[in-house]
């Protein structure tokens, strides 16, 4: 079941764009974000995952080969719409999630938890979050740490977005 388009879409997809992050190469400051991510929750699978209208493109993963999925079939789609930590127990029992392509096949997801990636403007520009081929539920202290580390993830996208909005205020000549 896709995610609705939260209300506001225009202005987070531009604020998205204004970041300049879609389509970069691989960072090892955004790796040192999924990586403890993983580790904390004992998934074998993080993802940094940005939502474009369209798409969900990974700016930093552990686990999957994919670079960016369908927006359709998006688990973090459903994330940014939240305040907090969405997590699905077991994908198969959710009617959200039950008949989605990751779930039925290849990784077969059964368990989810994502953090919104909040930037400048509250706009939640894409989600942290940790996978797991078998159900689970997360301890406070793992949720805590995905905020943390989501919170992280959004300080790391601050400067590319205020070099951006630098260039757009300078005077022309």
């Amino acid at each position: 079941m896709p995610a609705p388009a939260a209300d506001g879409e225009a202005a987070r997809l531009a604020a998205l764009h204004d970041l300049q992050v879609l389509g970069s190469p691989p960072d090892p400051d955004f790796d040192a974000v999924v990586e403890p991510a993983s580790q904390i929750c004992g998934t074998p699978m993080a993802l940094v995952s940005l939502i474009d209208a369209d798409r969900q493109w990974f700016k930093a993963k552990v686990g999957p080969s994919l670079q960016q999925t369908n927006r359709d079939a998006s688990f973090c789609a459903h994330t940014i719409s939240g305040r907090d930590v969405l997590e699905v127990p077991d994908a198969t029992a959710d009617p959200r999630f039950a008949d989605n392509p990751a779930v039925t096949g290849d990784p077969a997801v059964r368990f989810y938890a994502g953090v919104p990636i909040a930037v400048e403007g509250g706009h939640h520009v894409g989600s942290l979050c940790v996978i797991d081929t078998q159900p689970r539920v997360l301890a406070a202290q793992q949720r805590q740490a995905l905020r943390a580390l989501a919170r992280h993830a959004a300080v790391l996208m601050r400067p590319r977005s205020v070099a951006v909005l630098a260039v757009r205020r300078a005077p022309v000549v």
